[in-house]
């Protein structure tokens, strides 16, 4: 017989129930811990529990004085690292998937070829999935890869691995370029990604190189009321 769970897990599952599901969103303020308490027959500390777990794992935040507040917690990531988005969204407590789109070899046109540094009508390799985070779109990924370094690439099961998996294991970053502006996308973007063509979104341009070796071009287009970039630098001088 499954065994009753503690009662400041049911407070928490709770809260995160309403959190999940939009009942509180970003910056709404939730019951106090002595209505809490009130609501699930528990003690004040039992529901302070509950809360302070809660805000250890980055879903409340409190303010003296104020209360405790639902934090946004938008998917983010650096912009000096280049990591495994299914890893970043696992990180978060919550599920990734995605949808493939394409998977396929195609003859690169002058801006695939300028960015992969290849000629006009080489062959590369061409991915565009869908990453999903609870379900929800928070990034299109469109990948150009150079066959010479990753082989392989297009016999990749990208329901189980990630592009970024699949260049890092092959041939191990050494040198990254980011470039990031704010764009409107087209109708069909905007279907893929669950959003409005009138939402901003954040596109980044990403080549990344093993040596000397150009190996990818990509394009990740993350809707900006879902997503942000984060960028730190220590001992300034």
């Amino acid at each position: 017989m499954a065994s009753t769970p503690p009662r400041y897990r049911q407070i928490e599952e709770h809260l995160l129930e309403h959190i999940r599901s939009g009942a509180y969103p970003a910056h709404h303020q939730i019951p106090a811990e002595e209505q809490l308490a009130r609501d699930f027959g528990v003690s004040r500390m039992t529901a302070n529990k509950a809360i302070r777990d809660l805000v250890q794992s980055g879903y409340l935040i409190r303010q003296p004085g104020l209360g405790t507040f639902v934090t946004d917690r938008k998917a983010e990531s650096s912009l000096h690292e280049v990591l495994n988005i299914a890893a970043e969204v696992r990180s978060r407590g919550n599920a990734y998937r995605n949808d493939v789109i394409r998977c396929e070899a195609i003859e690169a046109d002058d801006e695939v070829a300028l960015n992969l540094g290849v000629r006009l009508g080489t062959r590369v390799f061409h991915t565009l999935l869908v990453h999903r985070e609870n379900d929800v779109p928070i990034q299109l990924e469109e990948r150009f890869v150079n066959p010479k370094w990753v082989p392989d690439y297009l016999d990749t099961d990208f329901s189980r691995h990630t592009p970024n998996e699949v260049l890092v294991a092959a041939c191990p970053i050494s040198d990254v370029e980011h470039v990031v502006e704010a764009v409107l996308v087209d109708p069909r973007t905007a279907t893929w990604l669950d959003t409005a063509t009138t939402t901003p979104c954040l596109l980044m341009i990403r080549r990344t190189w093993s040596d000397e070796h150009l190996i990818s071009y990509a394009r990740l287009i993350h809707p900006g009321d879902r997503y942000k970039l984060r960028s730190s630098m220590r001992n300034l001088r």
